[in-house]
């Protein structure tokens, strides 16, 4: 029976020397679904990846990529997906057009069909007026496009991405973002590394956190953020001579409130939307005038702090991805 995970890694262990850069990696990543990879430099994603696209071989334990296994049938593994790492591979000193006919060629395509699939990629990625251009032109979110659509030339139905927008701008990046959401709507399924806590909760359907080569954590963004704390409704009164009422009508449905007299802010612990609705009535039948009232959830910085005690960017130098680079 055909497995309806389109990525699946069972126990993956990764050593170079005495350094142990993964330890027992277990997911998998159900079809036209994203999964986020999320760590600090040094947690193993990038060596995590790398063994899943064949470019290094598992100490133990295997992979599969859209019904292959890593390990007995790696060239099936390399024609199922695509890959786009850390930094752009295109050649600088060709033209976009032909940085994607010349990677066309190399999976044995038809002229025709890669000529078509370029001047596709190029539209889709907003490379048209570019793509006669010699790449090192381009800005670096255009380098970031052409190196996407390049991993696509050959439609691969899954998408390795490993910190696919680092060093991009914030406007680049939200570009990018689009794209992929688009990719995943016509039934790509992404495996996406990342840093960046926005981009996971962005992008992701779930998210794996790794800590020194260890799954420590694995669920939704939603069900993360619900193990790190509860969430909290926030009132923001229209006055702050407001605040002395409403702390002391918000204490008769709660134990604890801060308050915050610059925001003309409240805030309390709560067990959800019930918490706020209840409250929400509560002000509804009272004559304080309010800005807003809301419930705010732990971030997945507050996760990852929660998780490993410290935050993502905090992480140690990326020792084990660099040995691995080194090979």
């Amino acid at each position: 029976m055909t497995s309806v995970h389109a990525i699946e890694a069972d126990n993956l262990v990764k050593h170079f020397g005495d350094t142990v850069a993964v330890d027992g990696v277990s997911f998998a990543v159900p079809q036209g679904t994203v999964l986020g990879m999320l760590g600090p430099n040094g947690a193993g994603k990038t060596t995590t990846v790398r063994m899943m696209t064949t470019l290094t071989t598992p100490t133990s334990g295997t992979a599969r990529v859209a019904g292959h296994d890593v390990l007995r049938e790696p060239a099936a593994v390399r024609r199922s997906m695509g890959l786009t790492g850390q930094a752009a591979t295109v050649d600088e000193l060709l033209t976009g057009r032909e940085n994607l006919r010349l990677i066309g060629g190399l999976y044995g395509l038809s002229r025709s069909y890669i000529k078509r699939a370029s001047d596709d990629l190029l539209e889709r990625f907003s490379l048209t007026d570019a793509g006669s251009r010699i790449v090192k032109t381009y800005s670096g979110g255009m380098r970031r496009r052409l190196d996407l659509a390049v991993s696509l030339i050959a439609t691969p139905p899954v998408l390795f991405l490993d910190e696919p927008t680092t060093g991009l701008d914030p406007r680049s990046r939200v570009e990018l973002w689009e794209v992929l959401r688009e990719l995943v709507r016509d039934g790509t399924t992404l495996l996406l590394t990342t840093q960046y806590l926005e981009e996971a909760d962005q992008l992701a359907d779930r998210i794996v956190v790794i800590d020194k080569g260890t799954v420590i954590a694995e669920g939704t963004p939603l069900e993360l953020k619900d193990q790190s704390g509860r969430a909290a409704v926030v009132v923001t009164v229209s006055h702050v001579a407001d605040l002395p009422a409403a702390e002391k009508l918000l204490r008769t449905q709660v134990d604890e409130v801060h308050v915050d007299e610059s925001s003309r802010q409240l805030m309390a612990a709560a067990n959800g939307l019930a918490d706020m609705t209840r409250i929400a009535g509560v002000f509804a039948d009272s004559a304080i005038e309010l800005d807003d009232l809301g419930l705010k959830r732990p971030s997945l910085d507050d996760v990852f702090l929660h998780l490993t005690g410290h935050r993502a960017e905090d992480g140690a130098a990326d020792t084990a991805d660099d040995e691995e680079m080194a090979q």
